[in-house]
């Protein structure tokens, strides 16, 4: 009998990584191998960026915090801290999106951070 070498599901996965690899410069795009290794290096900076991403975000939200308080005359860390001994327990996403959209709700919550600084 012959030997077959499992073609269906070698073609199978050679489309499929083929497929993944679409819109690759030079050879990344049409040759197995090279698009196997492009592949995996993609793969592993989306992983990390996707976790760098929140990183940026949240530095994007401090930023913005910090120029809004300090309008009000309280810099970043001393508002922080105010929030904290106060029991307000607001994230800094929220606290961005107020100092930018609602900026009297935000007024309000830096008089109320410093009463306890």
């Amino acid at each position: 009998m012959t030997r077959t070498k499992n073609t269906s599901a070698s073609n199978k996965k050679k489309k499929k990584t083929l497929k993944n690899a679409k819109g690759y410069k030079w050879g990344r795009k049409n040759k197995y191998k090279l698009a196997k290794d492009a592949l995996r290096h993609a793969w592993t900076h989306a992983f990390q960026d996707r976790r760098k991403k929140k990183r940026k975000f949240r530095k994007a939200w401090q930023v913005q915090i910090n120029a809004a308080s300090r309008k009000h005359g309280v810099p970043y860390s001393k508002f922080i801290y105010g929030l904290k001994e106060n029991n307000i327990e607001l994230n800094r996403k929220v606290l961005a999106e107020l100092a930018i959209n609602h900026e009297n709700i935000f007024e309000k919550i830096v008089e109320k951070a410093k009463t306890k600084i």
